[in-house]
């Protein structure tokens, strides 16, 4: 059982609006080989939502009409979707960048040996979830083993290339903070994770994304549970930073759930407030199927409530990690 969350404001965030649209980031399955305490979308390994056939095709056409220019792919664990490959292969036909938010772990799993290998082949950039260089804070976030499998998958991806100069390959790791507070300064937490990675494993990549964690679904039902949701959101707003308005990721993105609905961010994906685009008739969510046609939804507002302190505590935080370094 979940703790049920305080409902989050809707009138103290201030009002943002979007920019051009150059970003998709489609959450293919909830699907995962690990169930994280800080897991946003509560995947795990009973989940069985997944994207279908007929929400897929509308995603391909989507990316062949517009001038999208990434295509973000998330879960659970993406790689998990029997489709995973083709769509990929599709993006990068089209000249899109491919991120894959990978776990690492699922290198290892049965019936993935030669996940690594496609990866490369198709030149995806991965961004991998290592939230600390110490095993004991690893395995006590994402379970038991996860550490050792991370390390020997992020050994794999070195050795295709990955994170390496000249190779073109591009390995990020992600870090989400162990508890209730904000993430640490980005460049000096990566110099930290390159020196013991390097020295520890052999192992090297190209930047940390440092992402702040959001006080919903299971890290917020966590932050209830110890009776300390309302002092971590009043640490998500004393520190908010008007600034990082300007770079925040919902103007240039569009989050696309595992049905085909849209959303500004994968965090109103979880919170189930769909993105704004007027002209709908009968319906109050939009699909991948109002995005064919080309319309713009440039000046279009964008749905906020107290969650959206998170992405502009501090430092900021983003899929792309820390606004101030953008």
């Amino acid at each position: 059982m979940h703790a049920t969350l305080p409902l989050l404001d809707a009138l103290s965030f201030p009002a943002i609006t979007r920019g051009q649209l150059q970003a998709l980031q489609v959450n293919l399955t909830y699907l995962c080989n690990q169930r994280c305490l800080h897991c946003h979308v509560n995947a795990g390994p009973t989940r069985t939502e997944a994207m279908t056939d007929e929400s897929l095709a509308l995603l391909h056409q989507v990316i062949d009409a517009h001038s999208v220019q990434t295509l973000d792919l998330t879960g659970g664990a993406p790689e998990m979707h029997p489709r995973f490959r083709e769509l990929v292969s599709h993006a990068r036909r089209e000249g899109l960048r491919v991120i894959d938010r990978c776990n690492l772990t699922i290198l290892s799993e049965p019936g993935y040996a030669d996940l690594a290998d496609f990866l490369a082949a198709q030149g995806v950039e991965v961004s991998a979830s290592l939230p600390c260089y110490s095993r004991d804070n690893v395995d006590k976030q994402r379970g038991d083993g996860v550490f050792d499998a991370s390390i020997a998958g992020l050994q794999q991806l070195n050795k295709l290339g990955y994170g390496l100069d000249g190779s073109g390959l591009i390995l990020n790791l992600v870090y989400n903070p162990q508890g209730a507070s904000l993430p640490p300064p980005q460049a000096q937490l990566e110099a930290d994770y390159k020196a013991h990675l390097a020295e520890d494993f052999g192992i090297y990549f190209n930047n940390l994304l440092t992402i702040t964690n959001q006080p919903i679904a299971r890290f917020g039902s966590t932050l209830v549970s110890k009776g300390t949701f309302n002092s971590y959101m009043q640490l998500l707003r004393d520190s908010y930073r008007p600034e990082n308005l300007e770079s925040v990721m919902c103007k240039s993105l569009v989050s696309v759930d595992w049905q085909g609905y849209l959303y500004d961010c994968d965090f109103n994906q979880m919170l189930e407030l769909p993105l704004v685009m007027p002209g709908l008739i009968g319906r109050d969510r939009p699909h991948l199927r109002d995005l064919l046609g080309s319309p713009s939804l440039a000046g279009n507002p964008i749905v906020t409530r107290d969650h959206c302190y998170a992405c502009t505590a501090g430092q900021g935080s983003s899929c792309g990690g820390a606004l101030d370094n953008h």
